[in-house]
């Protein structure tokens, strides 16, 4: 661990950052993780006396500061994944005609372009966060999963250091790539007192309800939980928040598997006091996930003191700590079976949900995210 309180003089104590890799701040429909990830710790970053620019796609209208994070809009095309690539290569050329310290590159796909700044403007420093193996992502044909697997390798041999958002990404690096990577995870909100007067929209009471949030695409696994639901003993309802994220295809097939049951609600793209009040009074939480890196929901499930049940892929185990439960990962059967025995027991609901607030608490606030990532920066120079 560094002593930072010996840094005082240092020049570069407060860093001017480019933030580039998130589609918009703050979070819309489509977002994910990394743009939760992106605005929490620029917002973190900011208040710490730090200088940060984010760079995101120019849709509707952009307003210049969201939490004092300076925004750039930049011009996009909706053409699935060259989209992405676009925003990011003029993002990245912008950058080279600014005044930075730090290029903060999010995601493998953005990672590609972070040999410019490296070669071209070799004082800033360039840092990588990996946010997941998005290869796995079934929503990905061949070509794109090529130019993923590179990106990994460029997330990796690019820039200055690259950090891990899950310990199962630092492994998956080390073993595959033979590269040691810095291992700083994504944070949850926590948030003690949400109320509940907006369920009433849903028609829903605290504890009358089954909630799983994610975007509406195909390795979010959503389609497993509406089937193992539907065989369920129980007169809670089933909630599941997200928008479709382009994937309508994915999102009309959820909507017609569960017609005709008027207990699986779909609330669409929930943020702020809405989404709090769904996470905090919730019976139990759900994440039925074929891939991720470190899912935000779960942790801000846990956050908000619920118990949560999750496929069993390493990195939705890695942040239970024995306060949450699997069930083996694209098993409906499974699924049921475990869902059916925490109905039956809400002694452990309460016990695990109470459990898993005190250690988000402790290990996963944005707090202490900010102060790890503000240590790799330091590190850089």
């Amino acid at each position: 661990m560094i002593d930072l309180s010996c840094m005082k003089n240092d020049q570069h104590k407060f860093f001017r950052i480019a933030m580039i890799g998130a589609r918009s701040i703050p979070i819309t429909v489509g977002s994910g993780g990394v743009e939760r990830h992106v605005e929490e710790l620029s917002a973190r970053l900011v208040t710490a006396g730090h200088q940060v620019t984010a760079y995101v796609q120019r849709k509707n209208r952009v307003p210049e500061n969201q939490r004092g994070i300076k925004l750039v809009p930049v011009i996009s095309v909706s053409i699935k994944g060259l989209g992405t690539l676009l925003r990011v290569f003029i993002s990245t050329c912008r950058v080279l005609f600014s005044r930075f310290d730090i290029v903060h590159f999010h995601g493998v796909g953005p990672a590609t372009f972070a040999w410019l700044p490296r070669l071209l403007r070799p004082r800033m420093k360039v840092l990588v966060t990996f946010h997941s193996i998005d290869r796995l992502h079934a929503k990905w044909g061949r070509l794109a999963c090529w130019y993923l697997r590179y990106g990994e390798w460029a997330a990796l041999r690019f820039p200055h250091s690259t950090i891990s958002v899950s310990r199962a990404i630092q492994k998956y690096c080390d073993l595959t790539y033979q590269i040691d990577t810095i291992y700083v995870p994504n944070g949850a909100t926590i948030s003690e007192y949400p109320g509940s007067d907006q369920l009433a929209h849903w028609g829903l009471k605290p504890d009358g309800y089954i909630l799983a949030v994610g975007r509406l695409v195909g390795q979010k696994g959503f389609h497993y939980l509406i089937d193992a639901y539907q065989h369920l003993e129980t007169d809670k309802k089933l909630v599941i928040v997200g928008g479709d994220a382009g994937g309508g295809d994915y999102a009309d097939y959820l909507r017609q598997t569960a017609a005709g049951n008027s207990n699986i609600i779909f609330t669409d793209f929930q943020s702020g006091r809405m989404l709090a009040q769904l996470y905090a009074n919730a019976y139990l939480y759900i994440h039925p996930s074929e891939a991720e890196g470190l899912s935000v929901a779960i942790l801000e499930a846990m956050a908000a003191g619920r118990c949560v049940l999750v496929s069993d892929i390493l990195e939705n185990r890695e942040p239970l700590d024995h306060s949450g439960l699997t069930f083996i990962s694209g098993d409906t059967e499974d699924l049921t079976k475990q869902l059916q025995s925490l109905l039956n027991h809400p002694e452990i609901v309460t016990e695990r949900g109470a459990r898993a607030a005190k250690w988000i608490s402790a290990e996963y606030s944005w707090e202490r995210v900010t102060a790890m990532t503000e240590q790799v920066y330091r590190e850089l120079f």
